[in-house]
């Protein structure tokens, strides 16, 4: 997983191309990049507006020499739960009125402030869409583009639930710092498509652009949820509501309408639309289903995909496509496969041979697949970043980077999950429960890592719970499982948040557990935890003695990695249809 992070076999990253994109292929790819830089521009305005309209009743100290002023008392004292203490400092003093503003006006500006600065960001790297770029290059600067563009959307939706949020409401709590979240992520996420690109006019400008922006979303992490402190494994913002009963059932994500739709046959449910190869349908192709499928929609819209084998280029639902569903014949009958991968000189966030950014995503009952293989190296099959997002009795087959759980809540539940090195990576708040992970033979040298997770900050809401799920090595990998140790995961970033609760691990899980990123990176900021696991591979008597390991005893704590308290609100999975549990037990 990560951009330009390969294997540990150690090979070289695969030989660049370097022509230059045609002026023809720039100028008809940069369309929807001026778009994005003219609505960006419109962002600004009004954020702009908002911020001097509404803090101008707060004071009048716009007049105040910069180098006179000091913080207030409010300012320092407020500051004071910020990682980034100067920055949070000379944010709040560059906007008027803060000299006379409260904790929770300043804590206003600061999200104003941040959402300004991306906007800005957004504005600026637009700018240089008509650059011409070689292909890795120009995959990088799209990525930027739409991650961009899809943290001022969420930065927008922090922006206007914090004062929901702030009157005690747990549940736009949880929206906030998922959201703010979900923006530190897609930040990162730009940076890291660049890391494998030479120094050049478009990284510059976009690195340039994006830099600072991380640590202004860290200080808003910390100021709304009060706390910087969480090595220990506990969830910041994912509270569960006081009196919220435990249900055996789906957890409460989605109306009672998904519900059914997740537990009734596919030849019962009325789709929107239908996809068939053989013409039987409303459409031949899965792209041209998405195409017809509403922006914003407010119901739920149903893409029915028959059996067959659909290899298309790369598969996107984008941001402003909410509320949709896909329904397949079957793990192994609806296939959508594809072969994309760094190789191809694409980011990591590019090679998906499907991927789903808009927020309430529905899959079941269908198999993603990327077929690149091991040599080829990061080679995502499914990518989801959208929130409130659900797969259920899937088949998600690859070699490494197979699974890209990239931001915000997503719950997975009967799938099946095929990989060798970081095949479940990313960094949304997300739950896998009654799933199989198959580890599969890699190649030689090969470490077999399952996980890879990215938590950033300590605020941050995110990691992977894996739950009540079966561990096991594929037939190619059982005669040579000696020769490949299978570790539980590695830390990508300084506060990696992975969990095994209650699952049955294979004997081809080595001993020891996990494996280190780099010498003693992440080992006493990362939390890795295990509870109640089964099977020859779990036991937990060599695993490693890193100071962020736990063998976690108390049911208190691994109930803060369930259904119920890790990625429910009040409202996000139903409360009943799909067999689930929302607390440890079945």
């Amino acid at each position: 997983m990560g951009y330009g992070r390969l294997g540990q076999s150690g090979s070289a990253h695969p030989s660049q191309k370097d022509p230059a994109t045609s002026l023809p292929e720039v100028q008809k790819k940069t369309k929807t990049k001026l778009l994005l830089f003219t609505l960006a521009a419109l962002v600004v305005a009004v954020v702009c507006f908002g911020i001097f309209a509404g803090i101008r009743s707060i004071g009048s100290d716009q007049h105040e020499p910069k180098l006179k002023r000091k913080p207030t008392q409010e300012i320092s004292r407020t500051c004071s739960k910020a990682q980034y203490t100067s920055l949070c400092i000379d944010t709040l003093l560059d906007f008027p009125g803060a000299s006379t503003a409260d904790e929770q006006q300043l804590l206003h500006i600061s999200f104003n402030a941040t959402l300004q600065s991306f906007s800005k960001a957004l504005y600026s790297s637009s700018k240089i869409a008509y650059t011409q770029m070689p292909p890795r290059v120009r995959s990088a600067y799209d990525s930027c583009l739409e991650l961009l563009d899809d943290s001022v959307d969420a930065l927008s939706r922090a922006l206007s639930s914090v004062a929901i949020s702030s009157s005690g409401n747990d549940e736009s709590h949880s929206d906030v710092m998922t959201w703010l979240s979900s923006a530190m992520t897609n930040r990162d996420t730009c940076t890291d498509g660049f890391e494998e690109v030479g120094n050049g006019e478009v990284k510059d400008q976009v690195v340039g652009a994006v830099k600072g922006l991380s640590e202004m979303v860290s200080n808003c992490l910390a100021l709304f949820s009060g706390n910087v402190n969480d090595v220990n494994g506990v969830p910041v913002a994912n509270r569960k509501l006081l009196g919220a009963e435990e249900t055996e059932e789906f957890p409460s994500w989605l109306k009672r309408g998904d519900r059914e739709l997740l537990g009734a046959p596919a030849t019962a449910i009325q789709a929107d639309i239908t996809v068939s190869k053989d013409g039987n349908g409303t459409v031949k192709t899965i792209a041209e289903a998405i195409k017809k499928a509403p922006e914003q929609s407010s119901r739920r819209f149903v893409i029915y995909v028959k059996s067959g084998r659909y290899e298309e280029d790369n598969l996107k639902v984008g941001r402003k496509v909410t509320n949709l569903m896909f329904i397949g014949d079957g793990k192994g009958k609806t296939v959508i496969t594809g072969g994309k991968s760094i190789a191809d000189d694409l980011t990591t966030f590019h090679t998906a041979t499907f991927a789903a950014t808009g927020a309430g995503f529905i899959v079941r009952d269908i198999t993603f697949e990327n077929y690149a293989g091991p040599s080829k190296h990061q080679a995502v099959a499914l990518r989801v970043g959208g929130d409130h997002a659900v797969v259920y009795r899937c088949n998600i087959i690859g070699y490494q980077d197979t699974l890209y759980v990239h931001s915000n809540r997503q719950f997975f539940r009967e799938c099946d999950i095929y990989g060798t090195v970081d095949f479940i990576f990313g960094n949304a708040a997300v739950i896998l429960q009654s799933c199989n992970i198959y580890a599969r033979k890699p190649m030689p040298q090969q470490k077999i890592t399952i996980t890879a997770q990215n938590r950033k900050d300590p605020n941050q809401n995110t990691g992977i719970s894996i739950h009540a799920c079966k561990l096991l090595a594929t037939a190619d990998l059982e005669p040579s499982k000696g020769s490949f140790p299978t570790y539980l995961g590695r830390p990508w970033k300084l506060y990696s948040r992975v969990v095994y609760m209650m699952s049955d691990m294979g004997d081809h899980i080595n001993p020891r557990g996990w494996l280190e990123w780099n010498g003693p990176f992440a080992l006493d900021s990362l939390y890795y935890g295990e509870y109640m696991n089964r099977g020859v591979g779990s036991g937990t008597g060599q695993r490693v003695q890193w100071p962020g390991y736990h063998v976690i005893t108390s049911t208190v704590e691994a109930s803060k990695f369930t259904v119920a308290e890790f990625i429910s609100g009040s409202s996000w999975l139903p409360s009943t249809g799909v067999a689930f549990f929302s607390g440890l037990s079945e």
